[in-house]
């Protein structure tokens, strides 16, 4: 080869090198510049600020559920456990903490391999601040330029955040914002996912795991691929030992631990507390639109990573779930075993008509102007559908018309817990499953009470003087006045006309004949008033019936209702949300303090009240809390049925907890078939029973489990030093003239008057 060759050659080498060098740094320079779109400023970057779930805590601080957009929880340095960031830098940047941003070192090796050698197996040479970079402002489409551009970019903005952040920061930052498997971001959501834990508590193998899922987060799920996980896992662990971070010992005593998932999804149709968490959101944006009103400042319940204290008790609450689903599955099957092929969801035509028409769907149809022949055919074409049952999920060919008789048949309920001393809602359960059936049953619904309207009913008798020893007949009585009605009891057997009640009796026994008398004597007015006195707000009926519970009350109101036998005759309303903070700590709300509020019933009523429906759980209509459940907390309640059996009702005192339940179907033309079933004995008693039962078992609950209720005075004791019943005396039976007929007398301004006193001349004890 001649020299005048050599030389031509290498100046066109020489040419070739300095062009491709000017190239590149156009190139570089052009993005650093912002030609191909602008590149955030270090000031950008000091301010960073990302889209961060907002958690929901119980009144422990145990995270009971998130809202977000991305489920990202941010976590401190100062919380990541030390080998946690071992394996990080381990197995992403071994070189991290001796760089500014860019390893130039691995950068060139993975040039020379993948370029030269087309070598796949050389990594990507992007290190922890480029993949933060990418983490944080994603990448663009440049055609392309697609890779240098983007590349070129992360490794401008990796110098920029080494120059803003330390070490630790950008550790920490990374952390916080990497997607891990199933689309979780940030270590805190990963953490709280597959191990049920935080982020600060995982041990060696845990952190190699999730670390080890960056490289390929749905290949290494560990949840769907435990065994690729695990293998996953233990080269993280190779790493370490590798780069010093663990000795042999430690990386074989790992590896050999079996990998164990605690999956945790954070879905806001799943998992515990499902309607509470519902409600919490649909208040928590009031408040926050509330904030916003009054001071300017807006917050995003999904992006802003607030912190909302409630007063939910997880361990409650997954008792009161727990309790709730066993006694439906149950009842649920009593319930169609009873119906059998009469079940009005499979022979009632005209039920099933109204409900297809009610249907979304069928409107649609009907929109669109379709015969009623063509729609029907169309509700009738099956396809497979996933359908609810109390053994799982059932995956079954069924049309639109099939799945709405199969779901409308289903029983639903509602249970709520509730500290009597301040209104703290302890346990919340809405429905059966919240991800079928959104409808709120505690707050949301309104249903008739029947007998646990019944203790508003004497309080009010009490209150206006009358003695807890009057005695009552129990016989049927028409009133003539309200068209021919007559109250009758539940039981089917010969009542012995001459037979009479006190008040224990009577409302132990839930006697349907007597609460309508105790209701006329005082007055109607009288009693709604003391309903009002005791927090009732809905409207209630001025019929005799309302002795009944006729009244539609929500589940809510009626617990408060009852703090009052348990609270000083004082009411406590209802609540859950004890303050919300931002991300910083900051409390930005509080809910205000305890209102002092004026006393609902007496002293000696409160107390008359307790020992009565302590007999309701003795000896009455609620004493399979004894008998069946055998629990011997101290308990006061009341059962309640309505009318065809359409609801079922139960409401618990214990001095420290107050509990209510119901069950019965969404649509009210479906009951139960029968009383045996329907009554809320059967019913709606035994979710609070198996409640209790759990929280007897838990030493943690000592304080409500084995609480008493204070001794009663003496003047309690003697208001109710009287016989249960009595018969009328031989020459009362034979002259006394028995009306089985009458007018039900109403609250005329006479009679008001009259009132003032009457009852010291009531039939009184003997």
């Amino acid at each position: 080869m001649s020299l005048k060759f050599k030389k031509s050659w290498f100046k066109w080498m020489l040419k070739l090198c300095v062009s491709g060098i000017f190239l590149f740094l156009i190139f570089w320079f052009s993005v650093y510049f912002g030609l191909w779109g602008k590149l955030p400023s270090k000031a950008d970057i000091s301010n960073i600020k990302q889209a961060e779930a907002s958690v929901l805590l119980d009144t422990n601080k145990e995270l009971l559920g998130k809202y977000f957009i991305f489920d990202r929880q941010i976590v401190t340095y100062e919380n990541l456990p030390k080998h946690l960031v071992d394996a990080l830098v381990a197995t992403e940047d071994v070189r991290f903490y001796e760089h500014h941003g860019v390893d130039y070192t691995s950068l060139f090796r993975v040039l020379i391999k993948s370029i030269l050698l087309q070598d796949n197996s050389s990594g990507g040479g992007s290190t922890i601040s480029q993949q933060l970079s990418k983490n944080i402002y994603g990448r663009g489409d440049y055609g392309w330029f697609t890779m240098p551009v983007n590349k070129t970019k992360e490794m401008i903005l990796a110098s920029r955040f080494e120059d803003v952040y330390s070490k630790q920061e950008i550790i920490a930052l990374y952390l916080n914002t990497v997607p891990f498997s199933e689309n979780v971001f940030g270590i805190e959501s990963a953490s709280q996912r597959f191990f049920s834990t935080s982020a600060k508590d995982l041990n060696l193998s845990q952190s190699a795991t999730l670390i080890g899922t960056l490289k390929a987060p749905h290949s290494y799920n560990p949840r769907l691929f435990p065994e690729r996980s695990q293998f996953r896992r233990d080269v993280v662990l190779q790493q370490m030992e590798k780069y010093e971070y663990i000795n042999q010992d430690k990386r074989i005593k790992t590896s050999e631990q079996p990998l164990i998932v605690n999956y945790r999804k954070f879905n806001h149709a799943e998992g515990t507390a499902a309607y509470f968490r519902e409600k919490v959101r649909l208040d928590v944006n009031r408040i926050l639109d509330s904030i916003a009103t009054v001071n300017k400042e807006s917050y995003n319940l999904y992006k802003d990573g607030l912190k909302i204290h409630t007063t939910l008790d997880i361990d409650m609450q997954y008792y009161a779930e727990r309790a709730m689903e066993k006694h439906l599955a149950s009842l649920q099957s009593q319930l169609e075993t009873a119906y059998g092929k009469r079940a009005p969801w499979i022979s009632n035509t005209s039920l099933i008509d109204k409900r297809i028409k009610e249907l979304p769907l069928y409107k649609r149809l009907k929109a669109q102007k379709l015969s009623e022949k063509a729609i029907i055919d169309s509700l009738n074409v099956k396809t497979k559908k996933s359908l609810f049952s109390w053994e799982g999920e059932i995956l079954k060919e069924v049309s639109v018309i099939d799945s709405l008789k199969h779901t409308i048949k289903f029983l639903s309920t509602g249970f709520v817990a509730v500290n009597p001393k301040n209104g703290a809602v302890k346990a919340y359960v809405g429905g059966i499953n919240f991800e079928r059936f959104k409808f709120d049953h505690v707050s949301a619904s309104k249903r008739q009470v029947g007998s646990t309207f019944k203790p508003i009913v004497y309080a009010a008798a009490l209150e206006s003087g009358m003695d807890a020893c009057t005695y009552y007949p129990v016989k049927e009585i028409t009133y003539t006045n309200q068209k021919d009605w007559t109250p009758t009891n539940g039981n089917k057997d010969e009542v012995d006309r001459h037979l009479n009640y006190s008040f224990e009796k009577a409302l132990s026994e839930s006697v349907n004949t007597i609460a309508v008398k105790v209701l006329e004597d005082v007055g109607i007015d009288a009693v709604i008033e003391q309903a009002d006195r005791m927090g009732i707000q809905s409207e209630l009926p001025k019929v005799p019936s309302l002795a009944l519970g006729t009244a539609q009350l929500s589940m809510l109101e009626l617990v408060s209702a009852y703090t009052s036998f348990v609270n000083e005759g004082r009411v406590s309303k209802p609540f859950y949300i004890t303050k919300i903070e931002d991300k910083l700590g900051n409390i930005i709300y509080e809910k205000p303090e305890l209102e002092v509020t004026t006393e609902a019933i007496s002293e000696n009523t409160r107390q008359i009240m307790v020992e009565i429906m302590k007999s309701t759980i003795n000896t009455g209509t609620a004493k399979r809390m004894r008998s069946t459940y055998g629990l011997t907390n101290d308990l006061a309640g009341k059962t309640g049925t309505t009318q065809n059996n359409k609801d079922g009702w139960f409401v618990g005192l214990s001095p420290n907890l107050v509990m209510a339940s119901w069950v019965g179907n969404d649509d009210h033309r479906i009951g139960f078939s029968n009383t045996s079933i329907g009554q809320g004995a059967n019913s709606a008693l035994p979710i609070v029973a198996l409640f209790l039962k759990e929280l007897n078992k838990d030493s943690k609950f000592n304080s409500i489990t084995k609480a008493t209720f204070a001794t009663p005075s003496e003047k309690t004791i003697t208001a109710l030093d009287c016989e249960p019943e009595k018969r009328d005396g031989f020459l009362k039976r034979l002259f006394t003239k028995d009306k089985k007929e009458r007018e039900f007398e109403t609250d005329s301004e006479d009679k008001k008057k009259k009132k003032k006193g009457i009852f010291s001349f009531l039939k009184k004890k003997s």
